[in-house]
């Protein structure tokens, strides 16, 4: 099992370093633009196997996509974070144009690989490796839900003052501060519903600091977050690798699934070593299809900003 992350900035260092931790594949390949720096991020990570018991092994290539070739995974990282007086169509062409170059790069030496999407805008990007790519839908997938709902698992422990293996709960539709559907209807504390435990207000709150996660993260630390991401992606690479068949919000290409066609949004899916293998449908309330349909609306609007 060879894994292929690009872009060795702190998401895609924290991909590779959680991947080789967890020691499911035989190798990971870090890739940058940056001379050397893939090189280096590979370096330092192998001298901690020893200390951390790993034999996973990690090499780093500055844009040399043969050392990628025979990949089974691939995580694309790559991309910029919107910077002042920058406008949204602006990011969308950089960022569009770079994920563009990566998957072409990445098919044409491995034209069996599963790509995993983790740079943003998410859907968008995911939508973009779905219409160039030339792959089957089953192996593209967007990172946001599995997350976004690690993140909500977070503020329901913290407001039930539980373990946080105690509670179960996810996120779906679009990876955005508008767009994210945490369903509280459906989150559990070991079966029960979070609802019998937490008031009106506190069911808010969770809701709220839910969907603005990440924004909280890029104000304390200044810069977008690596931690959560970086598991995140190791979760969703292991489930393909060993066949797990587990069952992970993210972002897939959907046809009908909830009332939506040509669109990538956060949906639970059984993920194995096929990459999706079945998209699961799952009950929700009118006002969470009111939700699901105002944030494909939203995205929607974003993907009419890409040009192919």
């Amino acid at each position: 099992m060879k894994v292929t992350v690009v872009g060795a900035g702190a998401v895609g260092a924290s991909c590779a370093e959680y991947i080789a931790m967890k020691n499911f594949c035989s190798e990971v390949v870090l890739v940058d633009i940056k001379e050397g720096f893939a090189e280096g991020k590979a370096m330092d990570l192998m001298q901690t196997a020893s200390l951390n018991g790993f034999d996973t092994k990690i090499t780093g290539t500055t844009g040399d996509y043969s050392k990628t070739a025979g990949s089974h995974v691939a995580v694309i990282t790559s991309g910029i974070p919107r910077k002042p007086g920058m406008t949204r169509e602006e990011l969308i062409g950089i960022n569009a144009g770079i994920v563009k170059e990566v998957t072409e790069n990445l098919v044409k030496n491995s034209p069996e690989v599963i790509i995993i999407v983790v740079s943003n805008p998410m859907d968008t990007m995911a939508y973009l490796v779905h219409k160039t790519s030339g792959l089957p839908k089953h192996k593209i997938i967007g990172m946001g839900g599995a997350l976004d709902s690690a993140r909500f698992k977070y503020r329901l422990a913290e407001a039930l003052e539980s373990p946080i293996s105690d509670v179960d709960g996810m996120v779906i539709a679009a990876h955005s501060d508008t767009g994210m559907l945490p369903l509280l209807s459906k989150a559990t504390r070991n079966g029960v519903p979070v609802t019998e435990f937490l008031s009106d207000e506190q069911q808010k709150y969770v809701i709220e600091e839910t969907k603005v996660g990440g924004a909280t993260l890029t104000k304390l630390l200044g810069t977008s977050a690596w931690y959560a991401p970086g598991a995140a992606v190791s979760v969703m690479v292991q489930a393909i690798a060993c066949d797990q068949k587990k069952m992970i919000p993210c972002s897939l290409m959907l046809e009908g699934e909830y009332g939506q066609n040509d669109i990538c949004l956060g949906v639970p899916a059984i993920i194995g070593a096929n990459g999706v293998e079945k998209i699961v449908n799952v009950t929700l309330t009118a006002d969470e299809q009111l939700k699901f349909a105002e944030a494909a609306n939203a995205v929607r609007e974003v993907n009419g900003d890409l040009k192919f």
